[in-house]
């Protein structure tokens, strides 16, 4: 699916999930948004970026979906509406999908609390047919790669703390591995970078 095929439609309104630096960044206009999850799907940190966190000689590593349906993620979801839906959009089209190689999904979002009726949301996703696709690696050669990586958006460290520290204060209650792990390996490298100093 295509932003254009939604705006084809000329939606009201349009649910937006986000589960990277949307969560704390959004940067375009929105009704309302809300903390919750989708199911099917876990957030790795499996993706090159060669403009926002990085560059072409060093890409820095941001977030992506692989599909497993075992899994959950959580972020935020955007609901927005009128000229909105046009809008952010044209924006993330350019900013996720121009700059980012992220294709587009309408997926089931749960919102937190207690009878909260799911909502479908569009999401961004990168796969591994992207050519800035870097695939898995140990929570210590990505906190090594994110430690030395910066962009135009900034460093690449910004982006992981960011996305931790929504993590703990929105979601305390889910335990996300892979992403401790990795901050945990950056910080590593971060400590022995300021003690040789």
């Amino acid at each position: 699916m295509k932003p254009q095929d939604i705006t084809t439609g000329k939606p009201s309104s349009l649910w937006i999930f986000g589960y990277g630096s949307l969560v704390w960044k959004p940067d375009f206009k929105y009704r309302r948004s809300q903390v919750g999850y989708i199911q099917g799907y876990k957030r790795r940190f499996w993706h090159g970026d060669n403009f926002h966190r990085g560059n072409d000689e060093l890409p820095g590593r941001v977030v992506t979906l692989i599909e497993d349906d075992d899994e959950s993620t959580w972020g935020v979801a955007f609901e927005v509406t009128g000229s909105q839906v046009e809008e952010s959009l044209k924006y993330l089209t350019v900013r996720e999908g121009v700059r980012g190689g992220y294709v587009t999904k309408m997926v089931e979002f749960f919102p937190e609390g207690e009878n909260q009726p799911s909502v479908q949301a569009l999401v961004y996703i990168a796969t591994a047919d992207n050519k800035l696709y870097l695939g898995p690696a140990s929570s210590e050669m990505i906190g090594i790669q994110i430690a030395v990586c910066r962009g135009k958006s900034g460093h690449n460290l910004e982006y992981l703390f960011r996305l931790a520290e929504f993590m703990r204060s929105s979601c305390p209650h889910v335990e996300d591995h892979h992403l401790y792990s990795i901050e945990a390996a950056a910080l590593t490298v971060v400590s022995y970078v300021l003690a040789a100093q």
